[in-house]
Order: C-alpha cells, then sequence, then structure tokens
C-alpha cells in the first residue's frame, strides 16, 4: 500500500511539472507591431517596408489577373542564427478573421520573394510577397523557423497614387514631358 502511494505521488509530480514546461512555451506573447518596425522571432528579423495595390500583371491576353487584387508587400527577413534556415510562409488576416496565403507563383511579379526563402546566417530574403486579397486593412501573421512563436505586424489600408503616363496634359494645349 505504501508503495503504491509512492509511486502516485510521483506520477502527480511528473504530471505537473511537465504541464508547468508546456505551458511556458504556448504563454509566449503575441505582440503586433508596425509597418517598419523590426520583429525578431526565434532567429529571423521580420522588416515590412511597404505595399501595393496591384489589378493585374501584363497587358492583352497574357495578362494575370486575380481574383480579389493582388497585394504586394515588400520586406526582408534576416537569419541572425548561425545556421542556414527557411523562412516560413505568411499570411494575411483582415480585421473579420478571414486570412489569404501568400501565392506560390510569382510569375510577372517585380523582385518577387519566392515562395520557399532558404537564407544564410547574416544573410537575407528580400523582396515582394504576393497575395490576393479584396483591398482591407490586414496583420501579416509572421512565425518563427520552428512555427513556435508567432507576431502580428499591422498593414494599415493605403491605395498610392497612379502613376501618370509621361505625357500629362496641360491646360492650354501643351503637353508636358
Amino acid at each position: 500500500m505504501r508503495h503504491l502511494r509512492l509511486i502516485s505521488i510521483l506520477a502527480a509530480v511528473t504530471a505537473a511539472l511537465l504541464l508547468n514546461a508546456c505551458s511556458r512555451d504556448s504563454s509566449y506573447p503575441v505582440r503586433s507591431y508596425a509597418l517598419g518596425e523590426k520583429v525578431s522571432l526565434g532567429h529571423i528579423i521580420y522588416t515590412v517596408y511597404e505595399t501595393q495595390w496591384v489589378p493585374q500583371f501584363g497587358d492583352g491576353p497574357t495578362a494575370r489577373i486575380p481574383q480579389h487584387r493582388f497585394f504586394l508587400v515588400r520586406m526582408a527577413a534576416v537569419n541572425s542564427g548561425g545556421a542556414d534556415l527557411i523562412v516560413p510562409n505568411v499570411t494575411i488576416e483582415d480585421d473579420k478573421g478571414n486570412s489569404y496565403p501568400e501565392l506560390r507563383n510569382g510569375d510577372g511579379v517585380p523582385q518577387w520573394i519566392g515562395y520557399l526563402r532558404q537564407v544564410k546566417p547574416a544573410e537575407s530574403a528580400q523582396g515582394n510577397l504576393l497575395f490576393d486579397a479584396p483591398p482591407a486593412h490586414y496583420k501579416l501573421r509572421v512565425t518563427d523557423e520552428d512555427g513556435d512563436h508567432t507576431g502580428y505586424i499591422d498593414i494599415p489600408l493605403s491605395f498610392g497614387a497612379e502613376v501618370p503616363s509621361s505625357e500629362v496634359p496641360v491646360p492650354g494645349g501643351e503637353k508636358k514631358q
């Protein structure tokens, strides 16, 4: 009877220690960051610089048309560790809880960062992420290399000015170049 009691106490202490160890990992705070702020998760340092909405890539019958609208997010992901790592894929999430994964196909995207991003120590992956999503306010969900820790980068809804053609008509009939 005494032996059974000792085993029960030992099992209870072991279970308590395991639960405590597991709860410490899951209690990592999920923070939100501003556009342009450095986000350090694990051995990856993310920085999002700017965004751009694009109606299509290319012209004519070969144009690449999105279901909603193409959304480019220019970012860098630096490997601050001592070994090669894969920068995980990211998603954008709107205020209603809808999420959109990054697209695997970067055809026509200027400075596309790629879908599979292996980065050596002290180097970075830089370029544009590509999404197909309706225009809205989003948060970019990023994770560390193991997917254990998460952060959100706030991306306000903004539309850049359209680039005018090289010839802009001037009142009075003159053309300015």
